[in-house]
């Protein structure tokens, strides 16, 4: 006699995906940017985190023409939990990419790029070295575009991250992702206090240069880990902080604990503005190149106020 098969029980997924709340909605401001932007990714060839990472903004950046370029391959060496990235063994390393990226950058006209990577742990700087010759580049074509990286952790690179900074750029920025007692299980590759001392290090070794890092909520932590993640990034004189909701891409990720409440991030913005951060972005669809643009607009005015108030004193 054959076993009866309950229908709920068949393909059930890992982790079920929690129905998104009316506060989570993209838009599409200009279609006609929207696939101008698109062609000027695809005619370069390029590779971008709005799509590699299915990133909910990418509708209403890509309408003001606002991308963010993932460099050395759209092929990751780690297996994040929360990650959208696939994984696997990357290909070589395209020495054209950085012509490729300063070209597109000029033809955007863009006034600010976010230069990120995937992890690239099988090459022996972890990439540093690509990141310098794209910023250079992207510096040479375009001598008035503000430049945020945003880096691996060159986890087991020793210095090799001084190559990134020795660049001309003018943000430094990389993410902390999650608080510290979910990295085995969200970040396993990474490790927390790493991401810290390398935030710190690049301060130190160039002193001048805006620092920025960000974290998830909805994994599982609590509020006062949340907190906990501030001061720690407060100590390694973390500059810029961004604060936004988990969305689980799949069933086979980390699994969604919940949506925080808009109010909720209200909430956070405010405890992190008082940690004394320049800047505190803080909302459900916030990402780290999330209106990066305009933010760097607002850390530079916070920094030169905050000398004015020095002066004054």
């Amino acid at each position: 006699m054959s076993k009866i098969r309950h229908p709920e029980k068949v393909n059930r997924p890992i982790n079920p995906i929690k129905k998104k709340p009316e506060w989570i909605r993209s838009k599409i401001l200009d279609s006609k940017i929207f696939f101008q932007t698109k062609q000027v990714v695809n005619q370069n060839n390029l590779v971008t985190v709005c799509q590699e990472a299915n990133c909910p903004n990418i509708t209403e950046c890509w309408s003001k023409k606002h991308a963010t370029f993932m460099i050395m391959g759209d092929t990751c060496t780690r297996a994040c939990a929360f990650c959208d990235v696939k994984t696997g063994k990357p290909s070589s390393l395209d020495l054209f990419e950085p012509i490729k990226i300063s070209n597109a950058v000029n033809k955007l006209n863009l006034k600010h790029v976010v230069i990120t990577s995937v992890d690239r742990d099988d090459l022996k700087d972890g990439g540093a070295d690509h990141f310098y010759n794209v910023v250079q580049k992207t510096r040479e074509k375009n001598p008035n575009t503000s430049i945020e990286v945003l880096t691996p952790d060159f986890l087991r690179k020793g210095n090799a991250y001084k190559k990134v900074l020795k660049a001309d750029l003018d943000v430094f920025n990389h993410n902390i992702e999650t608080v510290p007692r979910l990295y085995t299980k969200v970040r396993p590759g990474a490790r927390y206090f790493a991401s810290l001392e390398l935030l710190k290090n690049a301060k130190l070794f160039k002193e001048k240069i805006f620092t920025k890092s960000g974290i998830m909520v909805g994994l599982g932590e609590n509020k006062e880990e949340i907190i906990q993640v501030m001061d720690d990034l407060r100590s390694a004189e973390v500059d810029f902080i961004t604060i936004g909701q988990y969305l689980q891409p799949s069933p086979k990720h980390h699994p969604l604990a919940r949506y925080y409440h808009p109010e909720e991030f209200k909430e956070l913005e405010i405890i992190a503005k008082t940690k004394g951060f320049l800047l505190v972005s803080s909302s459900p669809l916030t990402r780290s190149s999330y209106h990066a643009d305009e933010d760097f607009r607002r850390l530079q005015d916070a920094r030169n106020n905050k000398l004015e108030c020095h002066q004054r004193q």
